[in-house]
């Protein structure tokens, strides 16, 4: 016989997850943390200030949320967690272990997940209902994760292959060589422009592809919002 007291217990946190998700509370608490990771404390690294871990360990935290109150199969639900507990042991091992193979995993990993936290997020921003500022925060969100996606690739490429980057002042450890690639990974996303040039040929190959990421996304996600309107307001 199955535990009916363990089987309540799921189904009301599938309930209040979906509650969760579908008041687009999670949308909001993920645009804030990933502000505060990638414009405060992603600076702080440099410097080597430390609080990062607890905004990461709030992202984590929120994403495992909406891959068990999101709609898609069982098997889909254990492999995202799967993978996101994965990239966390990989971190916490390259914390207390710092050796080339943990961080080169690591951030391989850590780019897998940031991925997959983008389609997380798209899939809760266009599902069924009307538009809210919440929804537009979810794109802000989309958008932000994007760039930390790329500069995680950056880190995969310069750690595989050093020089693969051109730093005015080379980063001195780990957390400086993340610190200054995000900065020029949202540099490229905005075409902003910096003083960090890619070399190598994937280097490069990678930089345009993320500079046409951040011209078309915006533009794409805004259609998507405005015919999701639209289509809504004609059903009416």
């Amino acid at each position: 016989m199955p535990d009916i007291a363990a089987l309540r217990r799921t189904a009301i946190f599938r309930i209040q997850g979906g509650e969760f998700w579908s008041g687009d509370l999670g949308l909001t608490l993920i645009t804030i943390s990933l502000s505060v990771l990638v414009f405060v404390l992603t600076p702080m690294r440099e410097a080597a200030v430390s609080g990062r871990l607890a905004i990461e360990l709030v992202i984590m935290v929120l994403m495992v949320f909406a891959a068990i109150a999101g709609q898609q199969t069982k098997f889909d639900t254990i492999m995202v967690i799967a993978l996101i507990s994965a990239t966390a042991a990989l971190l916490g091992a390259g914390r207390l272990h710092p050796t080339p193979i943990l961080h080169q995993l690591g951030s391989i990993f850590t780019t897998l997940t940031l991925l997959l936290y983008i389609r997380i997020v798209l899939l809760v921003m266009f599902r069924g209902g009307p538009i809210t500022w919440s929804r537009i925060q979810g794109g802000v969100s989309a958008y932000l994760l994007v760039g930390m996606a790329w500069a995680s690739a950056f880190q995969v490429i310069e750690q595989s292959r050093p020089g693969s980057f051109h730093f005015v002042t080379a980063p001195q450890d780990f957390d400086q060589l993340i610190s200054k690639l995000t900065y020029f990974s949202f540099s490229t996303l905005t075409t902003v422009g910096g003083d960090i040039t890619p070399v190598s040929p994937i280097a490069r190959s990678l930089t345009v592809a993320e500079a046409a990421i951040g011209q078309l996304f915006p533009a794409i996600l805004i259609g998507a919002l405005v015919a999701i309107v639209v289509q809504s307001r004609t059903k009416a």
